[in-house]
């Protein structure tokens, strides 16, 4: 989306806040003043923090999607190099701009109700992750590849956890590997 300078400089100093306090504990007042404009100057661009949050949600989850296509996109085209892309672009997405985990789980944690304007935009990059996967398995030829995707999606998510919480900083590399075995097990001969 374009957006206006102040907006964009709202948009910006909501996005690092959010982030880096969790939604609830961030005010308009803090998000104002970190943008250096008035409380009407944000209201006026946004009309509402849950707005705001929507657009938080919404521009981290384009930039994320971006960033995994070009990820996709370089990898050779095979079901295996695709499905390693995966693991690593989350790995070094993390580690560039993931130092508190997964935004989008971190915004579940806190906005768990589905009537919210953010809750589609929080499920609906997992919806999508786990259709990629889908697609993935598809490609490889597994049959009835339903519970091969399940599982995948839950290792993913699972490493991303562990890896934002610090207990175990390579859990996604050691996922892909686990990964890989599971989808080679499952390709036919």
């Amino acid at each position: 989306m374009d957006w206006t300078p102040k907006a964009r400089l709202i948009l910006d100093a909501a996005s690092a806040l959010f982030y880096e306090r969790g939604i609830h504990a961030v005010g308009v007042d803090s998000i104002a003043e970190a943008a250096g404009v008035t409380k009407r100057t944000l209201y006026d661009r946004f009309g509402s923090k849950e707005q705001l949050v929507v657009e938080y949600l919404r521009a981290r989850n384009a930039t994320w999607k971006e960033f995994l296509r070009s990820r996709l996109d370089a990898a050779d085209a095979t079901p295996g190099a695709q499905l390693s892309a995966v693991f690593d672009a989350t790995r070094d997405w993390s580690a560039d701009r993931g130092h508190k985990g997964c935004a989008m789980i971190n915004a579940h944690a806190e906005i768990s109700d589905p009537d919210h304007p953010a809750y589609p935009i929080i499920v609906g990059q997992k919806y999508e992750l786990r259709d990629l996967l889908r697609s993935i398995v598809t490609n490889a030829g597994v049959y009835d590849g339903n519970t091969l995707v399940q599982r995948l999606f839950i290792l993913h998510e699972g490493a991303l956890v562990t890896a934002g919480m610090g207990v175990e900083p390579d859990a996604l590399d050691a996922a892909r590997d686990v990964a890989l075995e599971m989808l080679a097990s499952q390709q036919p001969n």
